[in-house]
């Protein structure tokens, strides 16, 4: 069991930014700074893969609307990410069944994963555009400081990793009323755009 820590906290982390937690892992490994990390998380291909989508990602989620589009195209994509990561770790360790390590790992990335959607739908109430900038800089910041710390300190991170996710889960519930403003401001995009198209298509008489 005494991976679950690490297992837990790179799941909350993939939740957030997985391909941010893939790289992490993966540079600390192959520059021989742990050895809880596996090899398959080091290749080459891997790491300029999860780099490339890394720097996608860093963009897309600055930018007010299309973070909540990238998020929702994700929604599968983190938490798969999250039971991968989780079982590669338990598999290097031996001391956890790498189904349960999935389990949790995927489980915990879910969660939050929609912690971080629905926060930003909240966020994209707001006019400006900087709200998007400082939040998504703080969760990156967040990311790297947590999986950096639980690779030496597993325990403890879980901890933090823990209590940020009730949190996450408290605020969500405060920001229920800005997700449905959101939610509403996308729909009637959405239909102003299907008028708009037929209104287009509309056969001259």
């Amino acid at each position: 069991m005494s991976v679950l820590p690490l297992v837990f906290t790179s799941g909350w982390a993939s939740g957030i930014n997985a391909y941010a937690v893939v790289l992490l892992l993966g540079v600390f490994g192959a520059t021989g700074l742990t050895d809880e990390v596996p090899e398959s998380l080091q290749r080459t291909d891997v790491l300029v893969a999860a780099g490339v989508l890394f720097l996608l990602e860093a963009v897309a989620d600055k930018i007010p609307y299309v973070d909540s589009a990238w998020d929702a195209v994700h929604t599968v994509v983190r938490p798969v990410a999250g039971a991968v990561v989780a079982a590669l770790l338990a598999g290097e360790s031996g001391s956890l069944p790498e189904l349960a390590a999935a389990a949790v790992g995927g489980s915990t990335a879910l969660m939050s994963h929609l912690v971080k959607a629905g926060t930003r739908m909240a966020v994209n109430t707001s006019p400006e555009p900087f709200s998007n900038v400082a939040v998504s800089v703080a969760e990156d910041l967040g990311v790297a400081g947590i999986i950096t710390f639980a690779l030496f300190n597993p325990v403890a991170a879980a901890v933090i990793a823990a209590t940020l996710l009730v949190l996450g889960l408290v605020i969500l519930l405060f920001l229920a009323s800005r997700i449905r403003r959101f939610l509403r401001r996308r729909a009637q995009r959405r239909e102003e755009k299907r008028m708009a198209e037929a209104g287009g298509h509309r056969p001259q008489e």
